[in-house]
């Protein structure tokens, strides 16, 4: 039998492998999918639709997933449950028929990773506020390995040339093939090697409870009356009423309920989420995935334009980027030690403004020759990719706890929804400006200012009161 610690480990360990598939699983299509749209006779909007179609579901789908685990306190058949959705997902992929077929599929997938936000609020609520920052960064870590392993898997797949039935295996239809098999082997794990544990302050009540159990029936086993060959000292008369009377039994301890209260009594969408604080954040969380995902728009043509990259050279460029914010995530879960979250994403907030001052300074007009532009190239991606995990890890740490723990699975839903939305207005706007690269960075530094300046000095402060009550279990904090 398994102890807690290790039942916790495992099912960490289970948390790291659902981000590192959802990591390959985009690293695998992405590179294929406009090539595989185009065989299927599908305009040239589909690919942005496509791309859109998982965002937009999972947008939708993780509010649902976060409030149905807040409700019934259990992630495990929300995994299982979402996996399904994966499966079938990439099966519809893999058989790709028609251009809306597959941009069915996308659809189907994207309702799977709306259990992320069940997940994220599973980790809030079996971590203490001083790890949880470590925790997030490690997890973000394995989607990012995801992303830079990812393109290995396409090394063979693109070597697949054969048929199963009526199904014809290929370039562009085994990653869905490819995705169903691991996310079946994942279904499996998860069944076998994740729990859902009590937090950490449930598991120390039933453990007193315990306990007080245990003294009671001890106490319960002893003999209320003592029998004539026990030696008794007796020093001149008894009084008989005390020699019959017996001891008083302790008082029963206190069971805890059954059924756990509602955790959405006396929840309001407006105290929770429209506070400065909370507000704060989800605008961090939107304008960083929204300035992410258009950078990773913008960077494809500017590479073909200046430096004649090719699929190698972007491959490469891709691999790089990815081992950086890797060793970031790494960094900022050591950071996350000795610094608090806040100062934290000051400094991941103020170094992509400097990343995108460089970009509109060297990039939007370059000048200078080959070498030099491509050093300047190379200086604000590596800015831009510096400061994606101090934000990243922080603002989701800082966001777990200034909402309400007991709702924690819907809030992390409404996080990850805001960060759909900007994953699908960051492309559309980057892609219709890439041309015009003063407006599209200049926008984006817009908001980069607004976000950094909004922190100050009051919402600050309340994120800085947060983070100074690590015992706050029930967010009695949010309700201040």
């Amino acid at each position: 039998m398994m102890d807690l610690q290790q039942k916790k480990n495992l099912s960490f360990i289970i948390i790291g492998l659902i981000f590192l598939l959802s990591g390959i699983e985009y690293a695998v299509i992405l590179p294929t999918i406009w090539k595989y749209l185009q065989i299927l006779e599908a305009p040239p909007y589909f690919l942005g639709l496509g791309l859109s179609a998982f965002s937009f579901s999972s947008l939708l789908s993780g509010p649902v997933f976060g409030l149905w685990s807040d409700r019934s306190r259990t992630t495990k058949s929300i995994i299982l449950f979402s996996n399904v959705f994966e499966v079938v997902g990439n099966i519809m992929y893999f058989v790709g028929f028609s251009k809306w077929l597959l941009l069915s599929s996308r659809l189907v997938a994207g309702i799977g990773a709306g259990a992320g936000s069940s997940i994220f609020g599973y980790l809030t609520t079996n971590t203490v506020p001083a790890e949880r920052a470590r925790v997030f960064a490690a997890v973000m870590a394995c989607r990012q390995a995801g992303l830079l392993i990812g393109p290995a898997f396409n090394i063979f797949l693109r070597l697949c040339d054969f048929s199963l039935g009526p199904f014809v295996v290929d370039k562009y239809t085994s990653p869905g093939l490819f995705m169903c098999a691991l996310w079946l082997l994942l279904e499996l794990l998860v069944f076998l090697l994740y729990w859902d544990l009590p937090p950490p302050e449930s598991a120390e009540l039933h453990t007193l409870v315990q306990r007080l159990h245990d003294e009671e029936e001890e106490a319960e086993e002893e003999p209320l009356l003592m029998s004539p060959e026990d030696p008794m000292d007796t020093y001149g008369t008894v009084n008989t009423d005390e020699s019959n009377a017996q001891p008083e039994t302790p008082p029963s301890p206190p069971t805890p309920p059954l059924t756990p209260p509602d955790p959405f009594q006396n929840f309001s969408m407006s105290n929770e989420f429209l506070r400065e604080e909370v507000v704060v954040l989800l605008t961090a969380q939107f304008i960083t995935l929204f300035n992410q995902t258009a950078l990773e728009t913008m960077v494809t043509p500017l590479t073909q334009r200046y430096f004649g990259f090719g699929e190698l050279g972007n491959s490469v460029m891709y691999s790089l980027c990815g081992v950086e914010v890797i060793l970031g995530f790494f960094f900022v879960r050591w950071l996350s030690r000795v610094v608090a979250d806040r100062a934290v994403l000051a400094v991941g907030l103020v170094t992509c403004s400097v990343a995108c001052v460089w970009c509109i300074v060297f990039l939007a007009n370059p000048r200078g020759g080959f070498s030099v532009e491509l050093l300047e190239f190379v200086v604000g991606v590596f800015l831009q990719l510096l400061g994606l995990p101090f934000v990243a890890v922080s603002q989701v740490s800082l966001f777990s706890k200034v909402t309400a723990e007991k709702t924690q699975g819907f809030s992390q839903g409404v996080r990850r929804s805001v960060g759909g939305l900007a994953t699908i207005l960051g492309p559309l706007w980057a892609g219709g400006l890439t041309a015009n690269l003063y407006v599209m960075l200049g926008m984006m530094l817009v908001l980069l200012t607004l976000v950094t300046v909004s922190r100050r000095p009051r919402a600050a402060q309340l994120v800085a009161s947060a983070e100074s009550r690590p015992g706050d279990p029930d967010g009695l904090v949010c309700c201040r």
